[in-house]
């Protein structure tokens, strides 16, 4: 029953990775569909390969996501609590995937396994939540609309006597190397999340201890879901990205897809924050998109978003806790 459990519990780990893999495909190219500098197959292969790639650059997220938000629970508690938690994510990435909202896998995720531990009364790391998850939460968008801006700025004063159509044309080409290293940093942020809850499933049953290095075959599986995710498109979301919020012209996706890239390698590698690449690409579109005029971006769209980041964690804890309350009811 121990070994068929940890079985269920990784196969749901990998299909919720798959779930952030369309889900979130949208956030590395809708900039690119959306200027045409990309066509949207040729554009999910690449960030396909880029989030396979990516997922072997670090492991500093995934030891923040297994050790630094709840305690690892044990035993046969501990294995429903990391499925509830699970379920809890999925259920909101499936949700807000249906209605074309850019909400984050990764504090679906968080917010999951915070709910599943406390309805488990199992111990969350507040501190950490705070400040590996909160913070960033509140911090990267900000930087990302910030930095949107003031990127976009330099771009239009470096090329202010350029061709416009030649510039445009030259962006579009940059654009694929943008939209590269935006799935890159995808892969880097959100493989490595499911390793860490994938890695925590290992030490409760017993196969790993705590502090050990990530098993290869656990990295694989991981970013290959992840790939599979990207590839099979997130259509809904796309357009929400690419179109709804303003639309882009390459210039402006280039300078979107650089800002948000920036913040994902700064937080993995300096701070091993798990943040949102939903979060920096949405903001960064908007910070873009106001050099143009501030009434350019739709904030209505932009308010519907935002609203739907903070109720990400709170909705998915809850959905996380009845899934608890359900399987302890039916195994406990």
């Amino acid at each position: 029953m121990d070994t068929f459990a940890l079985v269920v519990t990784i196969a749901v780990a990998l299909f919720f990775t798959y779930t952030n893999g369309f889900h979130d495909s949208a956030n590395a190219i809708a900039t690119s569909v959306s200027t045409r500098a990309l066509t949207p197959r040729a554009a999910l292969a690449m960030a396909a390969v880029m989030n396979l790639a990516g997922a072997f650059l670090g492991s500093g997220v995934a030891k923040t996501v297994s050790e630094g938000l709840i305690a690892t629970p044990t035993g046969d508690q501990g294995m429903m609590i990391l499925f509830a938690g699970l379920v809890g994510a999925i259920t909101w990435n499936m949700v807000t995937w249906y209605y074309g909202l850019p909400s984050s896998s990764s504090h679906a995720l968080f917010g999951g396994l915070v709910g599943a531990a406390l309805a488990g009364a199992s111990t969350v790391h507040w501190d950490g939540v705070l400040e590996k998850v909160v913070i960033p939460m509140v911090l990267s968008p900000i930087v990302g609309l910030v930095l949107g801006y003031f990127v976009m700025v330099v771009i239009l004063w470096i090329f202010r006597d350029a061709n416009p159509h030649k510039a445009k044309r030259g962006f579009r080409i940059a654009q694929t190397v943008s939209a590269a290293g935006m799935a890159l940093g995808h892969g880097l942020q959100d493989a490595q999340k499911t390793m860490g809850v994938v890695v925590m499933a290992l030490v409760i049953g017993g196969v790993e201890d705590e502090g050990d290095a990530i098993p290869v075959w656990v990295k694989i599986s991981c970013a290959a879901m992840l790939s599979l995710g990207t590839y099979a498109g997130g259509w809904r979301i796309m357009r929400t990205l690419g179109r709804r919020i303003i639309e882009l012209d390459p210039p402006q996706g280039f300078a979107a897809e650089t800002t948000a890239a920036g913040v994902m390698y700064t937080a993995s590698f300096m701070f091993q924050a798990p943040i949102s690449t939903t979060h920096v690409i949405t903001s960064a579109i908007m910070g873009v998109g106001a050099t143009k005029r501030v009434s350019a971006v739709r904030w209505g769209v932009a308010k519907n978003i935002i609203l739907g980041w903070f109720i990400t964690m709170p909705a998915a804890a809850g959905v996380a806790a009845l899934s608890y309350w359900i399987v302890n009811l039916a195994f406990g």
